[in-house]
């Protein structure tokens, strides 16, 4: 059986002159290139504003904190030593500095807390507050019947008590002082008016000395010219009693 033959195509020189055309490529779709986020940039936000958190939440808690109790505006326990207490005035203060936050409320949180500060680091102000802070603890006892070695001291529970009595505890004691400095000032203020109703007397009888000193020679002249003229008066009286003795009655 007599097989096929394929004949291959010829090319002609004049077909070899003419160039294929270009084969047509896939036309790729545009994809908009994204910029690429800076990593360090917005870590860099994150952590400003978990600053700006922590500075609002301890500004917030500054100014809800009990101001009479130094210890809970610096966030302390009672009792701490001196060293812990210049700590964390330091650490708060850096937090919370006007200049260092955006929040209107930072100064005078700042200011409570300075307050707090200088009470506690004066001897006799921290004694007072110490002792106020054994009373009512002393108090929540008392009222529970509770003692010292009572499982119900470790609770929360006495804690929050504890809490609330010292404020009570405080208060009383602030009162007490604003009227016996009312007292005092009042008893300061009866002396002052003694005193000045004293100074008063004094300057009166003082011009009253200097205004009879000062008419001393008028009254003496007054005087000498009083005696003259009732010297004078008794001479001519003594003249005229001699006429009268002399004249004989007519008759």
């Amino acid at each position: 059986m007599a097989t096929q033959e394929t004949k291959e195509p010829t090319v002609t020189p004049q077909d070899a002159a003419i160039p294929a055309p270009p084969a047509q490529q896939p036309k790729q779709q545009e994809t908009k290139t994204e910029e690429p986020v800076d990593t360090r940039d917005a870590l860099e936000l994150i952590e400003q504003e978990a600053k700006e958190w922590e500075k609002d939440a301890e500004i917030d808690r500054i100014l809800k904190a009990f101001r009479l109790d130094a210890y809970a505006v610096l966030g302390l326990k009672p009792g701490v030593p001196e060293s812990d207490i210049k700590l964390a005035y330091r650490k708060k203060s850096l937090l919370i500095h006007p200049d260092k936050t955006r929040n209107p409320l930072a100064p005078e949180a700042f200011d409570r807390l300075k307050k707090a500060q200088m009470e506690l680091m004066d001897e006799k102000h921290r004694k007072m507050l110490d002792e106020a802070i054994a009373d009512a603890r002393m108090l929540v006892l008392r009222e529970n019947k509770w003692t010292v070695d009572s499982p119900e001291l470790k609770t929360p529970e006495f804690e929050r008590l504890w809490t609330e009595k010292t404020k009570w505890v405080l208060i009383e004691n602030e009162q007490r002082r604003r009227r016996q400095l009312k007292a005092q000032m009042q008893e300061q203020g009866r002396e002052q008016r003694r005193q000045e109703e004293e100074a008063e007397a004094r300057r009166r009888k003082r011009e009253h000395e200097e205004a009879w000193e000062a008419t001393r020679e008028q009254r003496i002249n007054s005087w000498r010219q009083f005696q003259k003229s009732k010297a004078g008066g008794s001479s001519s009286e003594s003249s005229e009693k001699k006429k009268k003795k002399k004249l004989k009655p007519i008759g």
